[in-house]
């Protein structure tokens, strides 16, 4: 029999997450990784350095771990922070100054999720004050899903650049198919939905 290992799940599900997300950008030029393809403005450079924020206050300030030591970053979450400052990346902030943020955030998250038991208690600041106390398990189902979510925004923005579609490189979870048969699927799909608003 196998041994459950609750912890070693979650995380396996985070990291999926995570790697997802950053292989959206492989192949992209500048424009691209940070073009906005929707009227709200999401772009991947930009569900990366926002999950990087995601990452770094609930497994860090949540619970007394906080990664920046002094002054943190003008878009990190403050009064005075630019609204949506963290779902987009200034012309300053390059390609690999956001994944390489991304990627600390992960050290640090992971730090965090070996060190604590998943029933350790912390603190979300940010959040109302009768809400505040959760467990880190409770933290790693958010993340875990905040991630997957971002990640089906990312699959859906990638695809709007240049057609590439999957979870991964090796496994594109997508049925097999050319672009012909793309195209007529695409077109039967239009039509039928024509012919369900008449």
């Amino acid at each position: 029999m196998i041994e459950p290992n609750p912890k070693a799940d979650l995380l396996q599900y985070l990291q999926q997450g995570r790697d997802a997300l950053v292989w959206k950008l492989e192949g992209l030029s500048e424009y691209d990784v940070r073009r906005p393809l929707t009227p709200t403005g999401t772009n991947l450079l930009g569900l990366l350095k926002h999950l990087a924020g995601v990452e770094l206050g609930y497994f860090g300030d949540t619970f007394g771990r906080p990664f920046f030591t002094g002054e943190p970053p003008s878009w990190w979450y403050t009064r005075d922070a630019e609204p949506n400052a963290d779902m987009w990346a200034t012309a300053d902030e390059s390609r690999e100054d956001i994944i390489g943020l991304y990627r600390q955030a992960w050290a640090h998250s992971d730090g965090t999720i070996e060190a604590l038991g998943l029933d350790s208690a912390g603190h979300v600041p940010w959040w109302p004050e009768e809400r505040r106390e959760v467990t880190l398990h409770h933290v790693l189902v958010r993340v875990i899903s905040d991630t997957q979510r971002h990640a089906g925004h990312a699959d859906v923005v990638r695809e709007l650049i240049d057609g590439t579609t999957g979870y991964t490189l090796a496994q594109d979870s997508m049925p097999s198919g050319d672009p012909t048969w793309w195209k007529s699927h695409h077109a039967r799909l239009e039509q039928v939905a024509r012919e369900a608003s008449s």
